[in-house]
C-alpha cells in the first residue's frame, strides 16, 4: 500500500485561525503520510509558522481540529515521542555548553545520547570544534546548526516539524539537512516544514500547501 493509502500520520480538518480580528485562515485541510514532505508556502504574515505551532499542540485552533494516526491529538499518548520539532526559538539553552544543550535536548525528548553521538552529530553541522563553547556567545547561524544537529541524532520515523530549517545556512549547510531529511523521509518518516528557498530538497519528493492571507 502506497503512502497516500494509508491513513495520515498528521492531519487537520476544517482549520481555522485568527490574529485579531483577521483571519490567517478559514477551513483549511492538510494530511500528511509516512514517507512524505509537506512543505508550506506562502508570503509573510500569513500563517505558516502559526500552522506549525498549531500542529504540534502548542496553540488551540479558533475553529476544526489535528489528529495524530486518527486520534485527536489533545489525548494522542505518544505523539511527542514521534515528534521532532524545531522553531525559530530553538530551545538551547544560553548558560550550557553546545554539547551540553544538544544533549540536554536529546534527553528531554527521549532521546539520550552519547558524548560521540554528539560529537557526531555537531560535526555534520561543522560546529563540533565549539561543542565546549557557551551557546550564548554563538552566531545566528551556528544556533541554527546545533538546532538540526538534533536531526542527526533521530532514528526513529517519526514526525519532523521544521520551522524555516534553511534560514541562517550556507549551502554547505542546507546539504546536510536534505541528505538528513531524505534520509528521514526513506525510512518511513515524515516532515511538516516551512521554506522561503525557490525550491527544497530538489532530491526529495515534495508536496506543497499554500497559504494566502483571509480576508
Amino acid at each position: 500500500m502506497d503512502a497516500v493509502a494509508q491513513a495520515p500520520v498528521l492531519a487537520g480538518h476544517q482549520l481555522a485561525l485568527r490574529r485579531g480580528t483577521a483571519w490567517l485562515f478559514k477551513e483549511l485541510h492538510f494530511a500528511l503520510h509516512a514517507g512524505e514532505v509537506l512543505w508550506l508556502r506562502g508570503p509573510n504574515g500569513c500563517g505558516k509558522t502559526s500552522l506549525l505551532r498549531l500542529a504540534v499542540g502548542l496553540i488551540q485552533p479558533d475553529a476544526g481540529s489535528m489528529a495524530w494516526r486518527g486520534q485527536p491529538l489533545q489525548n494522542a499518548d505518544g505523539f511527542a515521542q514521534e515528534l521532532v520539532y524545531i522553531g525559530h526559538t530553538q530551545a538551547l539553552k544560553d548558560e550550557l555548553t553546545v554539547a551540553e544543550s544538544l544533549a540536554f535536548l536529546a534527553t528531554l525528548h527521549g532521546r539520550p545520547s552519547t558524548p560521540s553521538a554528539i560529537a557526531a552529530a555537531l560535526k555534520q553541522f561543522s560546529v563540533d570544534a565549539r561543542r565546549h563553547q557557551s551557546v550564548r556567545v554563538l552566531s545566528q547561524g551556528q544556533r541554527k546548526r546545533v538546532a538540526l544537529a538534533r536531526l542527526a541524532l533521530e532514528s526513529r520515523p517519526g514526525i519532523w516539524v521544521l520551522d524555516e530549517p534553511y534560514d541562517a545556512l550556507d549551502a554547505e549547510g542546507m546539504d546536510v539537512v536534505d541528505a538528513l531529511v531524505s534520509h528521514h523521509i526513506a525510512r518511513g518518516g515524515c516532515v511538516l516544514l516551512t521554506s522561503h528557498l525557490p525550491r527544497p530538497l530538489a532530491a526529495t519528493p515534495v508536496r506543497t500547501l499554500d497559504l494566502g492571507i483571509a480576508a
